[in-house]
């Protein structure tokens, strides 16, 4: 009976201390690896996610920004300086040719009415009433005219001769005396000079183109 209720006694096999360690080391050598795979796969999942995200951005519509706004963007920003005063100029009145009447009274504006009725009759003839009296115009005097002697070169023409005119006159520097002459035309109305004559002219009105002169006499006749 005490046989039965006894415990069979447990053979203890020895344990080898070095397969142990090989144990553990094996073991930490897996845990180190797994470690070492885990960063591994989520770098290379992380790729997988940015890719997904740039194919999904350009999948989206892309809203075309305005050019004002563009431009604004890129336009570097300046620093806006305070603007001047700006001085008011005076404005001028325009400029006429208009002479501006003067206010007047109703007297005086009959005083003008008196004048200028007055000044209409005088233009008639007519009497004012003793206010003006036209006195008539004096015969201006004659001034005294030119007159020239010379010697007559040509009667050719009808009622017309010429008359060379010598003039002696001494130099101005050297004051020596020269002689110049100078031709008139003469009106002779009669025809009575002769070439060689000595005649005086006297100067009047334009009788044609070239006559501005009037035989007068005849001083010394030809011989």
């Amino acid at each position: 009976m005490s046989d039965e209720n006894e415990t069979p006694d447990v053979e203890e096999t020895p344990v080898n201390e070095a397969v142990a360690d090989e144990a553990v080391a094996e073991e930490v050598a897996v845990e180190a690896a797994a470690e070492e795979a885990a960063p591994e796969a989520a770098v290379e999942e992380a790729p997988a996610e940015e890719v997904a995200v740039e194919a999904a951005v350009e999948e989206a519509p892309v809203e075309e920004a305005a050019p004002e706004a563009v431009a604004e963007e890129a336009a570097p920003v300046e620093a806006v300086a305070e603007p001047e005063p700006v001085k008011e100029k005076k404005k001028r009145p325009p400029r006429t040719n208009r002479i501006r009447r003067v206010r007047t009274t109703a007297e005086e504006r009959a005083e003008l009415r008196k004048k200028s009725a007055a000044a209409r009759k005088r233009r008639r003839g007519e009497s004012t009433g003793g206010e003006y009296v036209r006195t008539p115009a004096q015969d201006a005097e004659q001034g005294r005219r030119r007159e020239r002697r010379g010697v007559v070169t040509s009667n050719k023409g009808e009622k017309t001769i010429t008359v060379r005119v010598d003039v002696l006159k001494a130099h101005p520097k050297y004051k020596k005396i020269m002689r110049r002459s100078m031709t008139l035309h003469a009106h002779d109305e009669l025809n009575t000079a002769n070439i060689g004559d000595t005649v005086r002219v006297v100067e009047t009105r334009p009788l044609s183109r070239t006559k501005r002169w009037r035989l007068v006499e005849i001083v010394e006749v030809a011989k």
